[in-house]
């Protein structure tokens, strides 16, 4: 597993991650962003990627405020650690890590209850579609020290 990091203004993987992103929206109904705002936002933010095989398993972009844009593991390569190593990644950048979910998005919100993220507030019709949200934020030391043993893998 090769990991690399696209510093805003490159946008080398952002086919490959659109791509990623667009199958997990078909197949689970999330991560549902245009294309123009998903590149623009792409490009603006730091991009950490896993690559295996010259192919995308996972990525995350950030702001630069530790805010995560998008959040995407390959399918078959679920249950692994990987998401949370991007994490990890992006909190040892960051005082805090910031993002949004979908109230709808169980897994998402069981993941990122599980590395302790807690729910600041609900927003009703966040999404383009409607869709209400949660913003969610973990941050402080034990964010260092609850996911310390994912920065190493």
């Amino acid at each position: 597993m090769e990991k690399r990091t696209e510093p805003p203004g490159e946008a080398d993987h952002a086919t490959e991650a659109w791509d990623l992103k667009e199958r997990i929206r078909s197949e689970e109904g999330v991560l549902r962003q245009r294309r123009g705002f998903f590149v623009d936002a792409y490009r603006r933010s730091t991009t950490h990627l896993l690559i295996e095989n010259d192919e995308i398993v996972a990525f995350a972009s950030v702001r630069r405020d530790g805010y995560i844009l998008f959040l995407a593991v390959h399918p078959n390569h679920r249950g692994r650690g990987h998401a949370e190593r991007l994490v990890a990644d992006v909190a040892e950048e960051h005082r805090s890590v910031t993002c949004h979910a979908r109230t709808t998005n169980t897994g998402a919100l069981g993941f990122y209850e599980h590395l302790g993220f807690e729910v600041v507030r609900r927003i009703d019709d966040y999404y383009e579609d409607g869709g209400d949200a949660y913003y969610l934020k973990l941050g402080g030391e034990s964010l260092r020290e609850r996911l310390s043993g994912f920065v190493g893998r």
